[in-house]
């Protein structure tokens, strides 16, 4: 009896073929983000408590430094909410972007093996970071309980925010992931990256603090525009907040979808050889 064998080919994995091919790898896609989620918090004592712990400890530091030491004004919003709320989208991104850009490499041993599409790789860490992002979510539900503070219908803005956060994150970690691939001072710069981020980005203050001529040039970081539309959808007219700021971020996010699923479809090609 003869084995049947599947021979996969190039022409196989082009245009309509290879998305309907990843479709079918969504099994496979969950398997590896549920790996992920695993493997992060395994050897810690903590678990996932860590998920909680982190964005508390550095809403902490930032008050002390920047609501205390810096006397940053925060409006009508207490600091800590302020900083808190800041800090949800960007441990989503900043943890996400960072995970997603050394994904192929720390999965090279896998990729090298066995064929599936690489995008799958990449995309687990987006996925698997959606459960730190749900926890950090729900405890700045109960902050905004604690603090007393309501929801208006500002809120319906929020899901918005979340799907632009997401694509740019997917586009940017696309990206950066192909880049690591060829090129390893990617993981080098990858970090450094991450924290001029913090400091470049409302997370620690409010937008209102940035001098007005310096304010259209601070909208081009298409994070601020996230940060700043997640707060107005929480706070309403007490946070200020320039619509284009959210529409430019939601621009960047689509041309680096674009560019990120591009680039990662060329690189693939060759990723086992480089890797």
């Amino acid at each position: 009896m003869s084995k049947q064998e599947t021979v996969l080919s190039a022409r196989s994995r082009r245009g309509l073929a290879y998305w309907q091919e990843l479709a079918t790898a969504r099994e496979l896609l969950f398997f590896l983000a549920l790996r992920d989620i695993l493997v992060k918090y395994k050897q810690a004592a903590l678990g996932l408590a860590w998920a909680v712990l982190r964005p508390v400890l550095t809403t902490v530091v930032f008050t002390l430094v920047f609501g205390k030491i810096a006397g940053l004004s925060s409006g009508e919003i207490p600091y800590s909410l302020l900083v808190f709320s800041g800090m949800v989208p960007w441990l989503y991104f900043a943890g996400t972007v960072t995970e997603c850009g050394n994904s192929l490499v720390t999965n090279s041993a896998l990729i090298t093996k066995v064929y599936f599409p690489r995008l799958v790789i990449p995309m687990s860490g987006v996925l698997a970071n959606l459960v730190d992002l749900t926890i950090t979510s729900l405890l700045l539900c109960a902050l905004l309980f604690w603090f007393g503070t309501g929801l208006g219908w500002h809120i319906v803005l929020a899901p918005v925010v979340f799907a632009v956060l997401i694509m740019l994150t997917v586009g940017l970690g696309l990206l950066l992931a192909a880049l690591n691939a060829k090129y390893r001072d990617v993981s080098f710069i990858l970090p450094f990256l991450m924290t001029m981020g913090v400091y470049l980005s409302p997370i620690g203050f409010s937008s209102a603090v940035v001098p007005e001529k310096w304010r259209t040039l601070f909208g081009l970081n298409p994070i601020v525009g996230i940060i700043d539309g997640f707060r107005y959808s929480l706070f309403g007219d007490k946070y200020p907040f320039q619509p284009w700021t959210l529409g430019f971020s939601f621009a960047v996010a689509v041309v680096l979808i674009a560019i990120g699923v591009s680039y990662f479809r060329s690189a693939e090609r060759e990723i086992v050889d480089i890797l």
